[in-house]
């Protein structure tokens, strides 16, 4: 069997540095809030060359907490319009709907999946305030062209990078350079990371590119004033302890996962630099003309947190992998607007969204897939 995605051979080369970690924590008797935490959000920061980094719960409640955070500075309000793409997974719009802002949805480019700027001006009314921007997948959407389209209509941008970590804006080779996870530095700074929205999400579930043990997020952002409000907001609203400056939560990274991260970090461009490898590899040799590969301009935009094919027929195809043992999922088999959750919304047509959640299909890529592993993907995948 080739899983789709083996969690315990990706985390097995951390097990007896992660025993150490643990036992350090443990003799610390410090465990929220604490060293492993700073040293995370300080080198997080960094690898993506910005100001602050506030480790949170996950990655649902990053996002939340930035529309909050928003709301406590006055920049939205209760009510307002943030346009989102209507083929995301359906986190992106509940944390919207969390928030009490309401969620206009825009349909996706087929060739990359990521939002259509072409599409978000005439959705623009006197009520929309932000452009949430997903970059599904682990490529980064069209930044430059939103970027002016905010600029025009004096909209806030926020990034959804949950499956997107380390991907870069452009094809510069930049190298992870770290002896341990406090002092983290790139070859050049200019390759990597310069905030092109107010706040960026990251979710570390253990699925992501960088995953923790559980449940794990962070914000990242180069606005002060935001990042005061963060810090405060996911910690009940308490910059000093039992002193509660806003109505805030119970959000935060905790010291085990924060360790466990501190761990993987390093790796991570290593990591993505396999798994672009083996997108090469499917991207190369993959040669049937029923099955519809990603695009990708082979730069440093597209990390493969997942790599999605399309196929008319899915489940004769998803079928034909199971049969030679290949593991496949489908990310995601029903659009956000068909959910049973929003029955106001299940009578819009996004037909660009319905093709891609009717056709899509995620080919098993990971860091610790070899490359005989690879080779049989692309075997079977010929023979269909």
């Amino acid at each position: 069997m080739i899983p789709f995605l083996d969690l315990k051979k990706v985390n097995q080369p951390y097990e007896a540095a992660f025993q150490e970690k643990l036992k350090l924590v443990l003799d610390n008797g410090w465990y929220i809030l604490g060293k492993e935490l700073e040293i995370f959000e300080k080198s997080f920061a960094e690898y993506c060359q910005t100001k602050y980094c506030i480790g949170v719960g996950n990655g649902f409640d990053a996002l939340v907490l930035i529309f909050k955070g928003y709301i406590q500075l006055g920049k939205l309000q209760k009510g307002d319009e943030i346009i989102v793409p209507a083929n995301t997974y359906i986190a992106s719009i509940l944390a919207i709907l969390q928030a009490d802002l309401v969620p206009v949805l825009v349909e996706p480019k087929l060739k990359t999946y990521n939002i259509n700027p072409n599409l978000i001006q005439e959705k623009i009314t006197s009520k929309t305030k932000a452009i949430l921007v997903v970059h599904l997948y682990g490529q980064l959407a069209e930044m430059a062209e939103i970027n002016k389209i905010a600029d025009q209509n004096n909209l806030l941008i926020i990034e959804d990078a949950a499956q997107s970590h380390g991907a870069a804006t452009n094809s510069n080779n930049f190298k992870f350079q770290t002896s341990n996870a406090s002092n983290v530095t790139l070859s050049d700074p200019e390759a990597f990371g310069e905030e092109l929205s107010g706040a960026k999400a990251f979710s570390f579930y253990p699925g992501k590119n960088l995953g923790c043990l559980g449940d794990g997020g962070a914000i990242t952002t180069n606005d002060s004033e935001l990042a005061k409000v963060l810090f405060s907001l996911r910690n009940y609203g308490s910059e000093k302890k039992y002193y509660n400056e806003y109505i805030g939560v119970n959000s935060r990274l905790d010291e085990i996962q924060a360790s466990f991260l501190n761990l993987k970090l390093p790796n991570l461009n290593a990591d993505n630099d396999k798994r672009r490898k083996i997108a090469k590899l499917y991207l190369a040799e993959i040669k049937n003309e029923k099955i519809i590969l990603p695009f990708w301009d082979f730069s440093e935009n597209h990390v493969f947190h997942l790599f999605v094919i399309r196929t008319k027929n899915r489940e004769g195809l998803q079928a034909h992998l199971t049969q030679n043992n290949i593991q496949t999922v489908i990310h995601y088999p029903i659009p956000p607007h068909k959910q049973k959750a929003f029955p106001e919304w299940n009578n819009l047509s996004f037909p660009i969204t319905e093709k891609i959640h009717n056709e899509v299909l995620s080919l098993p890529i990971s860091p610790v897939l070899s490359e005989s592993e690879v080779s049989f993907v692309i075997d079977v995948l010929n023979r269909y």
